[in-house]
């Protein structure tokens, strides 16, 4: 497919306007479908949920089913979850255990290393013709496993998964490392999956650190739903003494973190839960003697560019937003735990998550109305022909001041405007330099 549209009028990240056209278009959707989420690396599972060989989980990628597995060797493996022979879904269960991939239509068999084993009636009808070895499952010719989780990529030019990441990767750090500082060690105690009639973008840009639309969330801060339960705000004020920061790198990412003073000491937030409290504080002790002056960095939300975002402290997890139509999208929520968290803290934690997150949580009811009436609300004909406004804060941030990237220190559309841009290079077929940003200086990023 060769994309002839306009982007460029589009989106103009100069101006800070943006078409809604990006937002409703079936052209775009086919768009991104074939030039964005066949390059891009694409967050797929956490091998906790595969820990053992046979285990698989099935996932997405874009609008493509996947399987994530470990073979009977213990490696792991994603797979395209349909046959060969004639496309069935040969999984369709959302997790288990197997030694074979048996599709339900004719029956050909997989191992969980992807080879084709079983093909009925074999020496009758396929001998001498069929080679076994050219029919095995279609596997992603890029994976990463970096700290329990696993990113694919179907692009086999694709940089690796550090270098696509370039400095976000401290950003996501402190989502995927145990809270007393040990690198990595999280786990997945649940998947919320739900659809919701909007754009995926919406979702994705909404944690770049949109903080503007806080107050569709004052009925939430007014009750309070805190980790302990208790009134107050909803991080029980853990960030109250740093200083927020919006951060953007030329890969399309974007963050919103706080960057804490050098003297910060713990916030109790589980008082009704000693057990719970103690374990935090001892995390906290713990991270700022492991990390030293890292430690200052704490994580709110961000998106890891194109559609994975994540909450970094209370609820934390990984969230997904599956495209289905341009004004459909599958969202998937990973929430983590540290592994060898004691089963007190991750009962409380487990509570919290469905309280403050999900379809039926209640900052999530908020987002979603958002989202749903934005979509709807522009896919009039005399609507479209009206851009979007992002001229918040043009040219108010820094580069690598005070912590790496383009840092603004107060609320910003530099974020957004960073991420339309690379996604504008994605849908024209740009090569991976571009992508990555390698082209830009930091002045050439100021007067975009």
């Amino acid at each position: 497919m060769s994309t002839t549209l306009p982007i460029d009028q589009m989106i103009d990240t100069q101006r800070g306007t943006i078409s809604r056209e990006i937002f409703v278009s079936p052209e775009f959707h086919a768009a991104e479908l074939e030039k964005l989420f066949t390059r891009a690396w694409l967050f797929v599972g956490h091998e906790s949920q595969i820990p053992k060989p046979g285990d698989f989980f099935v996932s997405r990628m874009g609008q493509e089913s996947v399987i994530l597995c470990r073979d009977s060797r213990g490696a792991v493996h994603v797979f395209l979850n349909s046959c060969r022979h004639r496309g069935m879904k040969i999984c369709r269960y959302e997790q288990g255990n197997t030694s074979l991939f048996v599709c339900p239509y004719h029956s050909w068999s997989y191992t969980t290393d992807g080879k084709l084993q079983g093909v009925p009636l074999y020496r009758s009808l396929y001998e001498g013709v069929l080679n076994r070895e050219d029919w095995s499952l279609i596997e992603v010719p890029r994976l990463a496993c970096y700290k329990g989780t696993v990113w694919a990529s179907w692009d086999a030019e694709a940089p690796d998964f550090l270098t696509y990441l370039g400095g976000a990767v401290d950003h996501l750090d402190q989502v995927l490392d145990c809270r007393d500082g040990r690198p990595g060690g999280s786990e997945v105690i649940g998947v919320h999956k739900w659809i919701l009639p909007t754009n995926w973008k919406f979702a994705a840009e909404n944690f770049l650190g949109d903080t503007y639309h806080n107050p569709s969330h004052r009925s939430v801060d007014m009750i309070g739903i805190g980790p302990s339960g208790e009134k107050g705000q909803r991080r029980d004020n853990e960030y109250n003494k740093g200083q927020h920061v919006w951060v953007g790198f030329p890969q399309g990412h974007g963050m919103h973190s706080v960057w804490m003073p050098e003297q910060q000491e713990y916030q109790p937030g589980y008082a009704q839960y000693p057990e719970v409290d103690e374990y935090f504080r001892h995390c906290f002790e713990e991270r700022k003697r492991r990390q030293g002056d890292k430690a200052r960095l704490m994580p709110f939300t961000g998106n890891l560019f194109p559609n994975t975002s994540y909450h970094g402290r209370q609820p934390r997890g990984l969230c997904v937003w599956h495209p289905h139509s341009p004004t459909e999208t599958e969202a998937w929520r990973f929430f983590l735990v540290d592994a060898d968290a004691p089963a007190a803290v991750k009962d409380v934690l487990r509570r919290f998550y469905m309280r403050y997150s999900g379809p039926a949580g209640m900052t999530e009811q908020d987002d979603m109305e958002n989202w749903l009436y934005a979509t709807q609300s522009s896919m009039g004909t005399i609507a479209r022909r009206y851009p979007f406004n992002y001229q918040a804060s043009m040219g108010a941030y820094k580069t690598n001041d005070p912590i790496p990237g383009d840092v603004s220190l107060q609320i910003t559309d530099q974020t957004p405007r960073n991420y339309y841009r690379v996604y504008s290079r994605y849908l024209k077929g740009d090569g991976w330099d571009s992508l990555l940003g390698r082209d830009l200086q930091p002045i050439q990023r100021a007067a975009e």
